[in-house]
C-alpha cells in the first residue's frame, strides 16, 4: 500500500455511516428500473437483482412511492400496502443473506405524475399548479405529463404522515435505513425550489418557508428509524423535470444547515463529477457522511475521497452493468457496457444476466 493511499480513505476503506460500519465507500445509487409486478409489488427477480449487487458498502433501492398519488410511472414499487412491504421483505432478506446493506428511498413525484396513476383519475399534486415539461409512459402509453393542482394548506401534514407511514413499512420490512428522495424534480425538490414552488403561505416564498416541507418529512421520517439510519438526497443544480432556482447556493446551503441539525446518516448529493459548483458548500455545512454521485468511475471517485470532496461515491448506471463492481473495481478488471435498450422495464435481460468477472473468467478459460 503507497503513502498515499495510507494517507487518504480510497473506495475500498470501510466508513460508519449511523450504527453500520461498511466494508467500503461503494454505493449503489437509487436507480429506477420499472420491473415491479401486479400491483407495483417487488418480485422475486427483483431480490435476485439487489442481492448480485450486495457487495456494495451500501445499497440505495430504486425510488418507492409511499402512497398511490405519488407514483408517476409504470411499474415502479410502492410501500404503502402490505402486499408490497411483504415484496420488499424478501429483497431485504435476500441482500442480507449476502451480507449486505440497503436502505429504502422513499418516494412522491408530485406533479410527475398523470391523471391516469392517480386515485380516481384526479390531477396529482404539487406546491404549485405549474405543469412540468415532458411526459411520462402510462398504461396508454406515452402521455404529457398532467397539470397538477397545488395541495391545499390543510393537507400537506397528511402528505408528510405518508412518508412516515412509508418509513414504518420500510422498518417492518427489515431494511436497514430510509433515504428521502429530495432530489431530480420530485415532490420535495418541487417545494424546495422557486422555480415550481410559488406559494405565498408558510410552505412558499423565502427558503424558510420553501425547505419546511423537506424538513417537516425528515422530522417525521426520523421519529420513527431515529435520525442515524435516515439520509437525503439533493439535486442542487439538476434541471432534469422541468427544475430551476433563482440562487440554488442560498437554497440547498440553507437545507443542508438544517439538515445537519438532526444527525442524520447522510446527505447524498447529485451534481456531475468535474462540475460540482454548490456540492462543496452543502459538504461544509452537512458536518455528517457525505455522498457525491454523478458519472463518477473508480478513478475520480477515488480522487473525490481523497481530497476530502466526500465520504463516499455512489454509482448508477456503472453498477447496473456490473453486479459485482467493487470487486472489478479492485482489480481494475474491465466493465460490462451499460444496455441502455433494457434500462426501463422488461424482464430478466439487461437487469438480471450481466455477467459477472469470474462469470466472464470461466467463459474464456
Amino acid at each position: 500500500m503507497s503513502d498515499q493511499q495510507e494517507q487518504h480513505p480510497t473506495l475500498f476503506s470501510p466508513v460508519q455511516v449511523g450504527p453500520y460500519t461498511l466494508r467500503n465507500r461503494i454505493v449503489m445509487a437509487p436507480m429506477t428500473r420499472n420491473r415491479a409486478g401486479e400491483g407495483n409489488v417487488p418480485t422475486d427477480l427483483m431480490a435476485l437483482y439487489y442481492k448480485q449487487r450486495s457487495s456494495a458498502g451500501l445499497i440505495v433501492t430504486e425510488a418507492t412511492q409511499v402512497c398511490q398519488e405519488g407514483q408517476g410511472y409504470i411499474s415502479t414499487p410502492g410501500i404503502h400496502t402490505d402486499a408490497q412491504t411483504a415484496g420488499w421483505r424478501r429483497v431485504t432478506e435476500s441482500v442480507h443473506g449476502s451480507g449486505g446493506r440497503i436502505f429504502l428511498q422513499l418516494w412522491h413525484v408530485g406533479r410527475i405524475s398523470h391523471t391516469l396513476f392517480q386515485p380516481n383519475g384526479g390531477a396529482p399534486v404539487a406546491p404549485s399548479a405549474i405543469a412540468a415539461e415532458g411526459s411520462t409512459f402510462t398504461p396508454e402509453g406515452p402521455k404529457p405529463f398532467s397539470t397538477p393542482r397545488a395541495l391545499e394548506l390543510a393537507e400537506i401534514p397528511g402528505v408528510v404522515s405518508k412518508y412516515a407511514e412509508g418509513a414504518r413499512r420500510a422498518l417492518e420490512a427489515g431494511f436497514d435505513g430510509v433515504e428521502i428522495h429530495g432530489a431530480n424534480g420530485y415532490l420535495v425538490d418541487q417545494f424546495l425550489r422557486d422555480g415550481s414552488n410559488h406559494r405565498t403561505d408558510a410552505y412558499g416564498g423565502p427558503v424558510e418557508n420553501r425547505a419546511r416541507f423537506l424538513l417537516e418529512v425528515t422530522e417525521a421520517v426520523t421519529q420513527v428509524w431515529g435520525a442515524d439510519r435516515v439520509g437525503v438526497r439533493l439535486s442542487p443544480t439538476g434541471a432534469f423535470n422541468s427544475m430551476s432556482d433563482s440562487d440554488p447556493e442560498k437554497t440547498f446551503g440553507y437545507a443542508a444547515r438544517e439538515l445537519d441539525r438532526f444527525g442524520l446518516a447522510y446527505l447524498h448529493v447529485v451534481e456531475p463529477v468535474g462540475t460540482t459548483s454548490v456540492a462543496p458548500l452543502l459538504h461544509a455545512a452537512f458536518r455528517g457522511p457525505f455522498i457525491l454521485n454523478g458519472g463518477y468511475d473508480r478513478e475520480t471517485g477515488n480522487a473525490a475521497l481523497a481530497r476530502g470532496e466526500a465520504d463516499l461515491i455512489s454509482f448508477g448506471s456503472l453498477y447496473l452493468a456490473n453486479p459485482d463492481l467493487p470487486e472489478r473495481f479492485a482489480e481494475g478488471a474491465a466493465l460490462n457496457p451499460p444496455d441502455r435498450a433494457t434500462f426501463y422495464g422488461g424482464d430478466h435481460r439487461g437487469y438480471t444476466d450481466y455477467p459477472t468477472r469470474d462469470a466472464v473468467t470461466a467463459a474464456t478459460a
